[in-house]
């Protein structure tokens, strides 16, 4: 009797554990339903990772999901690039509702790593490479500590909310990690396919996007492929740092020549050109705001106040730029609204650094290329520069003897000079220039003396 009841607790016992081994295998492969044909999402990260990664990235994501597809696969093989837009990457990966995965064709270096680490799968193909994940400047040189920290901080949180080594992902940007069996020799840690499998940041290796699938045990399956519409190439093409960088040296470059001759001329309708050209696939990204384009629309109203109504340089001015800066730059990062604390810094700093560089190089090629075009020896140009000079022994003088005998008249200031402004005498209007100080607009003025076509005035006593 105890003989039979032993041997039907033993059968219940072992009942249990082959369903809870059905439970786990089913668990562990979420696609092992072979009469189901699973929608596979898949899309491609082989250049350097930039906004239009981001871009390609994030509709993506988003199509997968319109599509109800049930996986997600990206094709990888990258050596890095801006860790801004990695982190945006890696983020809305880690925040997915579908399951990620990613097959490293060859490399996942640097901010290539940080994405990889952040999907739910990777797999790998012979002779892949994964990790260098240290910051660097354009020359290749490691950038201050401070950056480094962040990257140190970003791998490892992604590391852990992907349930893999935080130490091993933080060793893959700073030398100083060192762990026993892994990384002892003060390098930054780099993986092959078969250091990283077993390590755990590869879960397989398969030399194909099919030999992945197989080898995850999913039989039936579709594969949607994310495809670049005409529109998606025009914005990725304008929202490239180097794209935007000459649209911006063609904004500066097209208000410093108009304001050299005011008028509507091909200079400011080039600017207006290049301002649409930058701002518009920005803001169908979502990254240029309608504040942040007011804000440039405003800071060029200001320059052009202060250049033309106001005389002199100054808070106008100064503020213009300042706008004109500010709105070029939170464009191109996104949408952070109001709240200082939302601000990307790394990302901010990267576009402010192109604005200023861009809009630097921009003035200084204008006043370059204005001397050249206008320079009398310029053969085809030449012609609209003024060649001949015109000597007083050969009749020709800028006095005007109606200027001259208003030495000594008195008037008052039509506007306020600072110091350049208008006077009037005897009912006319005249140009003038304080001899010192500023002048209220209503005050009594004298004129003191006419000098190179200018008079100049002092307050009345």
């Amino acid at each position: 009797m105890k003989n039979h009841k032993l041997i039907r607790n033993l059968v219940f016992m072992m009942g249990i554990m082959f369903a809870i081994s059905l439970s786990s295998q089913e668990t562990k492969n979420p696609f092992a339903d072979k009469s189901k044909t699973y929608k596979i999402f898949k899309f491609d990260i082989k250049e350097e990772i930039a906004p239009p990664v981001w871009h390609v990235a994030k509709n993506s994501l988003k199509a997968a999901k319109d599509t109800s597809a049930d996986l997600i696969l990206i094709h990888m093989n990258t050596y890095g690039g801006m860790v801004e837009t990695a982190d945006s990457i890696r983020t809305a990966i880690l925040h997915s509702p579908i399951p990620v995965w990613v097959f490293i064709d060859n490399n996942a270096a640097s901010a290539g790593a940080l994405i990889s680490i952040a999907c739910d799968s990777i797999y790998m193909r012979s002779g892949a490479n994964i990790g260098a994940a240290t910051v660097v400047n354009q020359t290749g040189e490691a950038m201050p500590d401070k950056y480094q920290s962040y990257m140190r901080s970003t791998m490892r949180s992604t590391a852990e909310a992907t349930g893999r080594d935080p130490k091993i992902a933080e060793g893959m940007v700073d030398p100083r990690i060192k762990i026993p069996g892994v990384s002892d020799s003060g390098k930054v840690i780099t993986f092959t396919t078969s250091e990283a499998m077993k390590h755990g940041f590869c879960e397989g290796t398969a030399e194909s996007i099919t030999g992945i699938l197989e080898l995850a045990g999913i039989e039936n399956y579709e594969i949607i492929e994310y495809k670049l519409s005409a529109t998606d190439r025009i914005i990725r093409f304008f929202i490239s740092p180097i794209i935007s960088g000459l649209l911006i040296m063609i904004i500066i470059g097209g208000i410093y020549f108009e304001l050299q001759s005011p008028g509507i001329g091909f200079p400011i309708l080039a600017s207006v050109v290049a301002a649409l050209l930058y701002f518009a696939p920005l803001y169908i990204e979502g990254l240029a705001a309608n504040w942040e384009i007011i804000i440039f629309v405003v800071g060029v109203i200001l320059i052009a106040v202060e250049i033309f109504v106001i005389p002199g340089f100054g808070v106008a001015g100064i503020s213009g730029i300042a706008l004109v800066v500010v709105g070029l730059t939170l464009s191109m990062i996104d949408n952070i609204g109001f709240e200082p604390s939302q601000i990307p810094a790394a990302e901010l700093l990267s576009a402010f650094f192109i604005v200023i560089i861009a809009s630097f190089v921009s003035l200084v090629g204008s006043l370059y290329l204005s001397r050249f075009l206008f320079s009398t020896t310029n053969t085809w140009f030449g012609g609209l520069a003024l060649s001949a000079t015109q000597q007083k022994s050969e009749g020709f003088t800028s006095a005007d003897s109606n200027y001259s005998s208003m030495i000594g008249k008195q008037g008052t200031a039509h506007s306020v000079l600072r110091p350049a402004g208008k006077i009037i005498i005897d009912d006319e209007i005249y140009d003038a220039t304080t001899e010192s100080g500023f002048i209220e607009k209503g005050e009594s003025i004298r004129v003191t003396r006419y000098s190179n076509t200018q008079l100049f005035v002092r307050k009345k006593a």
